[in-house]
């Protein structure tokens, strides 16, 4: 259970490594990262699209990730509130434990604020009991939400992540479950706290986050470490920035050094390779159409909605309008919807906007129909020619009056 004065120098110790062992934000977001970890992955979160993967399906022991699947049926089923009584588990003397005396009773929030921060065995096995009753039926029940959520690489053992040939998983599916558990307010608060007092119990206990990347690199939020001798050095790993967050996993690294060295690079370079665009903004006007009858005016089209996404850098974003009528005919309310914006990003399409009239195009009345009938081109040039030719008659019938005077002045 990291605390106390040893752990926080340890950890200012390893801090100051990283940060002089760790290339620069801008080499790291320019270079393909070199990672030792036998199987690795970073993703963007929102979109899973993988900005670098090395064997991401190989399965692996995966040591106290497994806990991950432990917190999510635990925040799935467990009343944060209820309070579970501890079993006399024992383990082994190297063990992470919380120290927890049979029979003590412990908050179901606070056993997952253990299992998260520092890997606590006694806790998962609290949490596994409480939740389905034994272990056994804990373990299946993780195994059946693992098969739901189409982890197909991934199998348990044991709620706690001991080395056993059943328990396994691959950087793809640990990354994949990473983020549906991110998903939850609680989750992402406990994973981002260095330390935390847990005050349920019988005695008030601060704990440490193993997760020593916390305390280097401001982005970093989550997520969950992990170590046994079959596994190696394992960590699930999450950054934030500029509103894109990635999810990383390195899994069978050589020591410690060389997991948060393989991690801190991935995040880095996971973050580089994303940005956050808006294509469309509500209210944006993005066309124009006539009103029927009244041939000068007309009615701006506008976005009902903001569009935001996640894009790889390089990614061309699109967008195009279709559908928009020649013209209106009233009476329509202002926001009605008359065309659609289509966002595709790469060709491949996104989103679809619907357009909406900006004003009320109001009713037009018989005389203005009329006048605006009559004040188009083709009318109007039909009307000339109508015009014209009545000219035309009026003077030929004056010319005929005119030459018939004038015989009849002769004859006389």
């Amino acid at each position: 259970m990291g605390s106390g004065g040893g752990a926080i120098a340890r950890r200012v110790v390893l801090i100051s490594g990283l940060l002089l062992m760790a290339p620069s934000a801008s080499a790291l977001a320019a270079a393909v990262p070199k990672i030792d970890a036998d199987a690795a992955i970073v993703l963007e979160a929102s979109t899973g699209q993988v900005a670098y993967a090395k064997r991401p399906n190989q399965r692996l022991a995966i040591a106290s990730t497994t806990k991950l699947m432990t917190a999510l049926l635990t925040l799935e089923r467990g009343g944060l509130n209820d309070l579970f009584t501890a079993s006399a588990y024992k383990g082994e003397a190297d063990e992470s434990k919380l120290g927890l005396a049979a029979g003590e009773q412990m908050t179901v929030a606070d056993l997952l604020r253990s299992l998260l921060l520092v890997s606590a065995n006694d806790g998962a096995i609290d949490l596994a009991s409480g939740v389905s009753g034994s272990v056994s039926a804990f373990v299946a029940a993780m195994n059946a939400r693992a098969h739901q959520l189409g982890l197909r690489n991934t199998n348990y053992a044991n709620p706690i992540g001991l080395d056993d040939p059943a328990n396994y998983s691959t950087a793809a599916d640990l990354a994949k479950l990473a983020i549906i558990l991110r998903r939850n307010p609680l989750f992402r608060k406990i994973v981002d706290q260095e330390s935390i007092r847990l005050q349920s119990g019988k005695q008030s206990r601060k704990i440490t986050n193993t997760n020593d990347l916390l305390g280097v690199w401001p982005a970093v939020n989550g997520v969950k470490t992990g170590h046994t001798d079959a596994a190696g050095y394992v960590l699930v790993g999450s950054a934030t920035q500029n509103g894109i967050t990635v999810v990383s996993v390195v899994l069978g690294d050589p020591s410690k050094a060389a997991r948060d060295a393989d991690t801190l690079a991935l995040l880095h370079y996971g973050l580089s390779q994303f940005r956050n665009v808006t294509p469309v903004q509500r209210g944006d006007h993005l066309a124009t159409t006539k009103v029927k009858y009244r041939n000068e005016e007309k009615i701006a089209l506008i976005a009902s909605a903001s569009v935001h996404r996640v894009v790889r850098r390089g990614a061309k974003v699109a967008v195009s309008v279709i559908g928009v009528p020649e013209q209106l005919q009233g009476p329509l309310a202002a926001r009605t919807q008359e065309a659609t914006v289509v966002i595709s990003i790469s060709g491949r399409v996104t989103a679809r906007v619907a357009l909406l009239t900006a004003s009320a195009v109001p009713a037009i009345g018989i005389g203005e129909r009329t006048l605006g009938f009559l004040l188009k081109p083709a009318p109007l040039a039909v009307i000339a020619v109508v015009l014209i030719g009545l000219v035309m008659l009026v003077r030929l019938i004056r010319n005929r009056r005119r030459r018939q005077k004038a015989s009849e002045s002769q004859l006389t």
